[in-house]
């Protein structure tokens, strides 16, 4: 696999929605998560959680350069967010289908 957009998902994704592979303008997305401590120390139980936003239509060289990551969110917290990170995520998600209903 040389480009995100080369993967399973991607091509399974095509074959359910044709029109809107068919126009190259369509904006791709692809969302990643880590969580990391931003002090440095490891006896600090404070970290946080980026939310970053990947934009596939870029060619293999530029898709993970800085320029055009999108951090959609800074989760901050004592502690991981773990399975309630679909809480934070929820008011992205939904203007995430917002756009996709509306066809912005």
């Amino acid at each position: 696999m040389r480009h995100p957009d080369d993967s399973i998902a991607c091509k399974n994704f095509d074959s359910q929605y044709p029109y809107f592979a068919a126009d190259s303008r369509n904006v791709r997305l692809g969302l990643v998560s880590d969580g990391f401590n931003p002090f440095g120390n490891m006896s600090n139980s404070y970290n946080v959680w980026p939310v970053v936003l990947v934009l596939y239509n870029l060619p293999p060289w530029r898709c993970m350069k800085y320029p055009y990551l999108i951090i959609s969110i800074l989760i901050p917290g004592p502690k991981a967010p773990e399975n309630d990170i679909d809480v934070c995520l929820q008011p992205l998600i939904d203007e995430l289908k917002e756009l996709w209903e509306n066809d912005v």
